[in-house]
């Protein structure tokens, strides 16, 4: 089964627009859950400028699936949050500084001793531990030494090519997917799935455990309604 964590992050930028708490990132998350989301995943940067720290200390409170939490470990601030609130998981994303969106995966070969260190810390807490990375197989084998639980594949050069030729937009996944399964790592995916590209994803990769999907969640949400765009997605992952 792959499960839907939905990203909240846009709700957070549009009540950041203007102020005040509406829309309401809590009440959203839980509306989520509501409709069907099997997760929630924010991904807090260090200006706040969707996601705040304060609303994942909120969102701890309340969330009833499970809670994934992105980010740049390197920022000390995101570890002690992420350690302060235990989520069912962290997946970590090698962010620079004021990047507008993640855009690359781990270099696990170059930052083996880093991650080996980071993710132990989170595991001492009980902590799943996912690594963002390409679908480039000596970076799996990597990631697969670094003690990481699971792999994020990064999904925007599929998503970009979709429409061209899909056979070779998705052929690089299943290897990436078959070399995870081979070193009994977890297989998740995100960045810019959507209506369009979802399904083939999905069938394509069969040991696919989850997706993350934000940005094109949220703007079909704008035309279909919260609840009737996430049953849509859940619709996808059968």
């Amino acid at each position: 089964m792959t499960t839907l964590s939905v990203n909240i992050n846009k709700i957070a930028t549009l009540r950041n627009a203007r102020g005040g708490n509406n829309p309401d990132v809590v009440k959203t998350a839980i509306d989520c859950e509501k409709f069907g989301a099997q997760g929630i995943t924010v991904h807090p940067r260090p200006d706040e400028r969707h996601i705040r720290y304060q609303d994942v200390y909120d969102l701890k409170k309340v969330l009833t699936t499970e809670f994934n939490i992105e980010g740049n470990p390197k920022e000390e601030k995101f570890v002690e949050l992420v350690l302060n609130n235990t989520p069912h998981q962290v997946t970590l994303v090698p962010d620079a500084e004021n990047q507008l969106t993640s855009n690359h995966g781990w270099d696990t070969i170059t930052h083996q001793e880093y991650l080996k260190n980071i993710i132990q810390v989170f595991k001492n807490k009980g902590i799943r531990v996912s690594i963002f990375v390409d679908p480039i197989s000596e970076m799996i084998e990597a990631a697969a030494t670094t003690g990481t639980d699971r792999i994020e594949l990064y999904t925007e050069s599929y998503a970009n090519t979709f429409h061209q030729h899909k056979e070779n937009a998705i052929a690089p996944y299943i290897v990436a997917a078959q070399k995870a399964k081979e070193l009994n790592l977890g297989v998740n995916a995100g960045h810019d799935l959507d209506l369009r590209n979802l399904a083939y994803f999905k069938q394509s990769i069969p040991n696919l455990l989850e997706v993350s999907i934000g940005h094109a969640l949220i703007s079909d949400a704008l035309y279909y309604g919260l609840e009737n765009t996430i049953q849509q997605y859940l619709g996808k992952l059968k």
